[in-house]
């Protein structure tokens, strides 16, 4: 099994995926893990709703508990032994040989449990209580349905353990956090470092950076406190970047390996961690999507994350890398994670084959006190862990105005949207942000529209040429909603089609935002869309819905299992749109030039 941390990889851990006994707590009567009466099994990391976690209970439930054995050997005087969750949906209370240990509240995002001064060499328990409402739409929960049975574009619930558990000793001082800026203005790379635990002095960092067999740099650096904050100036190679065979982009996803070790006065090594960051740079100049400095035309797919027997979880690391590959096989250079954070494998897969991610925020549904610190707190907790992959290239806050409904006639909520994207820049200002994905836009760097419009010729007028920007703003209301509010975000900004297609073959109890009869017509109808869309000048961008069906929502590319509807190198064809569909003999009329 792969180490669940791809940014911070360490050669000691074990994993504490497999059988742990289980138990429903429909009412969360439960207090404490005496109180339990454990009646099953459930295999571990698999959310209780799916059908590979053995129990495929999909009612409606409040908490949920675990259970499992630990045999722990001694821990070396000094040395430290973590309890790490990569996800746990959605309040987090945890036990050990029934000693409440901590909590979290957030179902994307990681956390551990320092468990050192608790064990004794020997077996141990733990217990794990997760308390998820299914009614809470005051917490992000994304696609996650309210309703006992999953209605128009929501899906079932993922409630509890769904990423991996694992322990992980470390040593009296450790490598907490690893944090890369890339910065090709001057060809360098800023690394930011955190060393946590017992107080030593003096304590070294060496670092080296190479890709392959070539090195690039070898440093040894004083730790100072608790922080190393340095720049790793890099040989200028003195030729055009673009081409540049050191730059990361979808076509050439050159990683740089990182190797640390952390070293105490004689030189022995305290800690070691491997790693990897990219040179690579993306930003907006105009209207335009710019990559390593020249301007990036986005394909992209909508890819919501789940898997058919095993929900939001993917079957093993293969499923991502898989999901990755299929992507670029269809042509894409690019997904938008629709309303789930995925899992850091997926991203880890995408940095080292090459693919571009939005990142996007799961939704609350509700504009409360209570909402804007949950979100807001996850959020914070979202970009920290991600920050320094390199195919992430853009950050969304919201989508479709999803927990801010009055946001045309609310003051309060369109501070909140501003805040929120404001916030993003200041945690990471070296990405796009999106603030509110779809329509109602009031502080951005790329305007993302939503547009369902089944008609090519339609599509075509409405985006046209660089003439109809003007209208747009105006007059036009993709999904019914206008384009923008207020004067924060101007008619120059890129303009990303960011979800639009939705075609869907039908089966029984499904639906799609257009309906083709067979796969033939799926195929024409997507290649006459993507044609247009593709010769639209207008457009820095665009996103397709959706790379697969999801449970009901038939709309895919691909089935639910990732067998293509129509043939790969079809699809790929039509998605690049260097040729007109085949029912054309030549160029549509509608085309831009």
């Amino acid at each position: 099994m792969a180490y669940p941390r791809p940014l911070l990889r360490r050669k000691r851990w074990s994993s504490l995926n497999g059988m742990w006994q289980f138990a429903i707590d429909a009412d969360a009567v439960w207090r404490e893990p005496g109180s339990v009466e454990w009646t099953q099994n459930i295999e571990v990391p698999f959310a209780p709703e799916t059908k590979r976690s053995g129990v495929h209970q999909t009612g409606l439930f409040s908490a949920v508990w675990y259970r499992r054995e630990l045999v722990v050997e001694d821990i070396p005087d000094g040395e430290r032994l973590m309890l790490r969750f990569g996800a746990v949906d959605y309040h987090t209370t945890v036990w050990l040989d029934n000693i409440r240990i901590g909590e979290h509240e957030g179902g994307y995002t990681p956390f551990s449990f320092d468990i050192s001064e608790l064990v004794r060499a020997g077996h141990r328990t733990l217990t794990v209580r997760a308390y998820d409402n299914p009614h809470d739409l005051e917490q992000p929960r994304g696609k996650q349905d309210w309703e006992l049975q999953p209605h128009l574009i929501w899906y079932p619930r993922t409630t509890g353990i769904w990423q991996t558990v694992w322990l992980e000793p470390l040593p009296s001082s450790f490598i907490d956090q690893v944090l890369f800026t890339p910065n090709m203005d001057r060809w360098e790379i800023a690394m930011h470092v955190t060393i946590e635990g017992r107080a030593q002095s003096p304590l070294s960092l060496n670092v080296r950076l190479q890709v392959g067999d070539m090195l690039l740099a070898h440093d040894r650096y004083l730790v100072l406190g608790q922080i190393v904050h340095r720049r790793i100036a890099l040989s200028d190679p003195g030729i055009d970047d673009s081409r540049n065979d050191l730059l990361w982009s979808p076509s050439s996803p050159t990683l740089i390996d990182v190797f640390m070790e952390l070293r105490d006065a004689d030189g022995n090594v305290v800690d070691e961690v491997h790693t990897y960051t990219a040179l690579r740079e993306i930003a907006t100049q105009g209207d335009r999507v710019i990559l390593n400095g020249r301007a990036y035309r986005l394909r992209m797919v909508l890819d919501q994350g789940y898997w058919p027997d095993s929900g939001m979880t993917p079957p093993d690391d293969l499923a991502l890398r898989r999901d990755v590959e299929l992507t670029k096989a269809m042509g894409f250079n690019g997904v938008r994670k629709h309303q789930k954070i995925e899992d850091p494998r997926y991203l880890y897969w995408c940095d080292r084959l090459g693919l571009l991610v939005w990142e996007e925020m799961p939704s609350a549904y509700r504009f409360t006190a209570k909402s804007v610190r949950r979100l807001q707190k996850e959020w914070e907790e979202v970009i920290t862990r991600d920050v320094s992959h390199a195919c992430v290239a853009a950050w969304v806050p919201f989508n479709e105005s999803w927990g801010v409904p009055n946001l045309p006639n609310s003051a309060a909520e369109r501070h909140y949207v501003q805040a929120l994207y404001h916030l993003t820049k200041t945690l990471d200002p070296t990405r796009p942000v999106i603030g509110n994905d779809g329509w109602e836009s009031v502080a951005t760097d790329i305007i993302g529209i939503h547009d369902y419009d089944s008609d090519p010729t339609r599509i075509a007028r409405r985006y046209h040429t660089s003439d109809a920007r003007l209208r747009l703003f105006q007059h036009e209301r993709p999904g019914g909603r206008l384009l923008r509010i207020g004067e924060n975000t101007g008619p120059d900004h890129p303009i990303v089609l960011s979800e639009f297609g939705g075609i869907a073959v039908l089966e029984q109890d499904s639906w799609g935002y257009s309906v083709a009869n067979t796969a033939e017509e799926l195929a024409e109808r997507y290649a006459q869309l993507l044609w247009v869309i593709s010769g639209l000048q207008m457009l820095a961008g665009f996103c397709y819905t959706q790379f697969a069906d999801t449970y009901q929502e038939r709309n895919g590319l691909l089935h639910a299992d990732r067998r293509p509807k129509f043939p790969l190198a079809d699809i790929a064809e039509a998605t690049v749109g260097e040729r007109p569909p085949r029912s054309w003999a030549t160029s549509s009329p509608t085309r831009s030039a």
